[in-house]
């Protein structure tokens, strides 16, 4: 694990080490999101035209997987070029050691099964919304997932593939562009948090994701690495395909 503390010399590189000399910056985060929506809507637009889809079509899981591939090109392009302006992925905490998955998979795990319900909690009762219904994207999900195949290459996507991506792009170039800007770290993690819970497009999720982000952010800013963070997003979203598939099983 490392040694360094938060807020060390700037020169030192990874998460909250800003050299002044990078020209990458909230441009390049701007671009990523622009670039990723395009290109998403681009393939999208193809690929239910070729298949014959309309709006109510839900896509089989192949077909949901292939259209997360351009909003990540878009979000993990991004990223990489970015860091070729400066001294690659690195810039953005792009490293790993072998003492992460110990620390990121209980945080994620714990987040998903008691941060999440005991702030849902309280909300639920008040806005008297069911929990199927805060459940209700992640299930339409997996109710695309028809056999076992289907269920791996779910657990792939939102497992593998979107803790990378994301947080490469949001804990790494947002909210390493965020403290370059000399915005403070406490602002720039609850800035970052809140564009990843926005970026969801999930009003109701919303505040589970802001929350999970304000972990994650903190995480990247503590270690000055998104090795934890990464664990603990894979942490967090398997525990709910595994969840979803006991109760489907």
């Amino acid at each position: 694990m490392s040694t360094d503390k938060p807020g060390g010399n700037p020169a030192a590189g990874g998460i909250g080490a800003v050299p002044v000399r990078k020209g990458w910056g909230l441009g390049d985060v701007l671009g990523g999101i622009v670039v990723a929506q395009i290109l998403s809507l681009i393939v999208v637009v193809f690929v239910y035209g070729l298949a014959g889809w309309d709006a109510e079509t839900q896509p089989p899981m192949w077909a949901t997987a292939l259209l997360q591939i351009p909003l990540w090109v878009g979000l993990a392009g991004a990223t990489w070029l970015a860091g070729r302006k400066g001294q690659g992925l690195a810039d953005f905490g792009w490293k790993a050691r072998w003492l992460d998955p110990l620390i990121g998979l209980p945080v994620g795990i714990a987040c998903q099964l008691v941060l999440l319900p005991l702030i849902y909690f309280p909300l639920l009762e008040l806005l008297d919304i069911s929990s199927s219904e805060l459940a209700e994207p992640a299930q339409e999900l997996a109710d695309r997932a028809t056999s076992n195949f289907g269920w791996l290459v779910l657990l792939a996507m939102v497992s593998v593939g979107a803790p990378i991506v994301e947080e490469l792009f949001y804990r790494g170039l947002l909210l390493q562009s965020l403290v370059k800007a000399g915005i403070p770290g406490w602002l720039s993690v609850i800035l970052s948090a809140a564009l990843f819970a926005a970026m969801h497009f999930q009003p109701l999720q919303f505040l589970g994701l802001f929350v999970f982000g304000l972990v994650l952010a903190a995480m990247a800013l503590w270690f000055k690495r998104l090795g934890p963070s990464i664990w603990a997003h894979v942490g967090f979203n398997a525990t709910t395909v595994i969840v979803l598939y006991l109760g489907a099983n």
